[in-house]
């Protein structure tokens, strides 16, 4: 039996129990592959994550969710980051690298005037794959209708990292009556069995937001829902340069809301710039500590 201490952080918000839950396991290096899953399933959150060390970068993260390992993770990032740097780990450093699943990725840490910690994380370039399946089919397993998904932007699989499955919705009301059936979307997603489902819209909560979305889990995660998700956020500023913008000319910076729906209400910063006739994304958010707790496995 061994005892394994996790702090629980927030990302995305700066309001503890609101933005998305993350767990942070700091001695990672501890703890063999199998123990790391161990403890994510105890945890129970959507990700728990786990710092180590790396041979190609400052550091290296590992992401898990209750069911399996994730290349990337953006709130876990924030959770992790934010952990390491409030409790001296980092020392002075303000710019690094990370290593994950998804390649090594740039990070900055600043602060804002009133000496709240942000952290900036540059994302995997974003790639898109066409969704072939039944429109009616996949409303159905979000427990909306046909007719709620606007037809004039095209749904399809994005991935600055993780993938996901964009689908664009009329109205912000359609939100509230959505109820995931998970088991469902790997028969669904035939192109991508294992891709989560990442509904959003142009209408918002927040006057400052410029896009709404919520996030559903694969069946194979062991979780339904994300309250705020930084992978697919980014993503959705790709698509947002790409088909609804169509032409961005330096730099596109966007507020992301969700988690309105399940009373947890975060924000994630997208910019969105050209380098080498490519998409280039990062996102920037906050974390905030909430308590820590010990698990055994």
């Amino acid at each position: 039996m061994k005892s394994v201490k996790v702090y629980h952080y927030d990302a995305f918000s700066k309001e503890p129990n609101k933005g998305n839950p993350a767990g942070v396991v700091l001695n990672g290096n501890d703890l063999t592959d199998r123990e790391m899953q161990e403890v994510a399933l105890k945890v129970g959150f959507n990700e728990t994550a786990f710092p180590v060390k790396s041979e190609i970068a400052d550091l290296r993260i590992r992401y898990f969710t209750p069911g399996h390992e994730m290349s990337l993770c953006g709130h876990a990032t924030m959770a992790t980051v934010y952990a390491l740097k409030t409790t001296g780990l980092l020392g002075d450093k303000t710019d690094f690298t990370i290593e994950t699943k998804a390649g090594v990725l740039p990070i900055k840490i600043g602060s804002t005037t009133d000496n709240k910690t942000y952290i900036t994380m540059k994302q995997a370039s974003p790639l898109f794959k066409d969704y072939k399946g039944s429109t009616e089919d996949l409303a159905n397993s979000i427990g909306i209708t046909k007719e709620d998904i606007d037809d004039k932007l095209p749904i399809l699989y994005g991935s600055t990292g993780t993938w996901t499955l964009l689908i664009p919705i009329k109205t912000l009301a359609a939100f509230k009556k959505m109820k995931p059936n998970n088991k469902l979307f790997p028969k669904i997603l035939k192109e991508m069995p294992t891709a989560s489902i990442h509904p959003f819209c142009l209408e918002t909560y927040d006057p400052d937001a410029n896009m709404h979305a919520r996030h559903f889990s694969s069946p194979f995660s062991g979780t339904i829902e994300d309250a705020v998700t930084g992978t697919a956020s980014g993503v959705m500023g790709a698509y947002f340069a790409k088909f609804i913008k169509r032409n961005i000319e330096e730099s596109l910076n966007l507020v992301v809301e969700q988690g309105q729906e399940i009373d947890k209400d975060g924000r994630v910063l997208v910019n969105v710039s050209m380098a080498q006739k490519k998409l280039k994304i990062e996102i920037t958010g906050n974390a905030v500590y909430v308590d820590e707790f010990e698990v055994t496995i």
